[in-house]
């Protein structure tokens, strides 16, 4: 056995091909999330439904894109990475597909918020946190933030051509494209994604001599069992609470305002939908290099300090968009656009080298946990600041709310101790 797994294969490591696939696995499941932020105002104006009730589907997608996440990190374990991620792209082609045959408020409801929700949450950023902690010792931070550039600049870039679609040949064709980009990723993870090192006779990159680091490690017991044990053991913990609250409030501030709601409401400002679009797909483009520089950093820099940063700055930015907004792209906008961008996910590789350093082989689970508390602070922010549309008639308020919640989080990681023994 020992011979096996020091077995080097020759030129790249096998790690870099795993995490090629995951790059490319993220990029279109994420093809379905960009469509909802586009068709809000289509559905609306098609089906009379409300607002509110159109982001009450996106909350539940929200959701169950994070409550599913820990579960599905521990069913990795038992069922192995390719099972449940080819799985979950075929659950999100379904829900994409029927939604063209939708006619009732609850079958949006079904499809996006159900179906879709579980779908993408079995393939959520737990799934970027299995891939680098089981295949990569060395440069974890700056894989980490390679994979969750792809899944959030996917979601970003797919929306010039979503609004294209739907102003061009109504808001079915986008859901149809995004079904068939899930399920065009499937064939790729069933022939080159594979769960550990081992399994292919290697040891994990960097991992040093005599480090079983990337050996399989066989799951016993129930997948939810494991998920709800080390939540209860990570709950013990105040570093576990002050990075989900943290975590809850990232959430809020971007994928359940901006990425849902930017696009309207720079549409209430007299912007044309898909010039509101293309500006939101620029910030999935400054995403991918400000969160492979977060990553960067992470491998050199203490994580709490970069969070702290991320969260000011972020709060900062929010708090002035409302003055910016207007019928044209003006230059402070296309400011908020570069410096957002590069905020948007960067506090993600921090936060998984938190959970790595504090829950040690747990770390992907308690991390997809802690995502579970992204999520649920994107649900309430995207249901939220569509009731505070429909009540007032703008997002100011919203912006407001997100930017005060920022220099919360700020303080929350602040917070976070180091610890000073290595984590079992």
């Amino acid at each position: 056995m020992t011979e096996i797994l020091e077995k080097k294969t020759v030129g790249l490591h096998r790690a870099w091909a795993v995490a090629a696939v995951g790059f490319v696995t993220l990029i279109g499941a994420a093809g379905f999330r960009s469509v909802p932020s586009v068709l809000l105002d289509p559905l609306h104006e098609e089906f009379g439904w409300s607002h509110a009730t159109i982001s009450a589907a996106i909350s539940i997608n929200l959701l169950l894109y994070g409550l599913i996440s820990p579960f599905a990190a521990a069913l990795m374990d038992r069922l192995g990475l390719r099972k449940v991620v080819s799985g979950a792209l075929v659950l999100i082609a379904l829900g994409s597909g029927l939604t063209v045959f939708m006619s009732s408020s609850w079958q949006l409801l079904l499809c996006w918020g159900f179906l879709v929700g579980i779908g993408t949450g079995s393939m959520s950023l737990a799934f970027v946190a299995t891939i680098t902690g089981r295949w990569f010792v060395r440069r974890r931070g700056l894989v980490t933030g390679l994979l969750t550039a792809a899944g959030a600049t996917g979601q970003l870039v797919f929306l010039p051509l979503i609004a294209m679609l739907a102003t061009s040949y109504g808001w079915r064709v986008p859901a149809l494209v995004a079904a068939a980009a899930a399920l065009a990723v499937v064939p790729l993870v069933l022939l080159f994604l594979r769960d550990y090192p081992s399994d292919v006779g290697l040891t994990a990159y960097g991992a040093p001599e005599g480090s079983t680091a990337g050996q399989r490690v066989v799951a016993t017991g129930s997948s939810a069992l494991r998920a709800l044990t080390a939540l209860r053991t990570a709950a013990r913990r105040p570093a576990f609470w002050l990075l989900a609250g943290g975590f809850a409030i990232c959430g809020a501030s971007t994928n359940g305002l901006v990425g849902t709601h930017f696009v309207t409401a720079a549409h209430d400002h007299g912007m044309p939908v898909t010039t509101a679009a293309s500006l939101l797909a620029l910030v999935g483009v400054f995403d991918v290099g400000g969160t492979i520089i977060s990553g960067w950093l992470t491998d050199r820099w203490d994580p709490r300090f970069l969070l702290i940063a991320y969260y000011s700055l972020r709060g900062l930015s929010l708090l002035v968009l409302p003055s910016l907004l207007g019928p044209t792209a003006q230059p402070s906008v296309w400011v908020f656009i570069i410096f957002y961008g590069l905020d948007w996910v960067a506090t993600v590789p921090p936060t998984v080298a938190l959970c790595r350093e504090w829950f040690g082989v747990d770390g992907p689970i308690v991390f997809g946990w802690v995502f579970a508390s992204h999520q649920v602070g994107a649900a309430i922010a995207a249901t939220g600041a569509g009731a505070i549309r429909d009540a007032q008639g703008d997002y100011n308020l919203a912006w407001y709310l997100a930017g005060g919640l920022c220099a919360a989080a700020a303080l929350m990681s602040a917070s976070i101790g180091r610890r000073l023994e290595p984590a079992v």
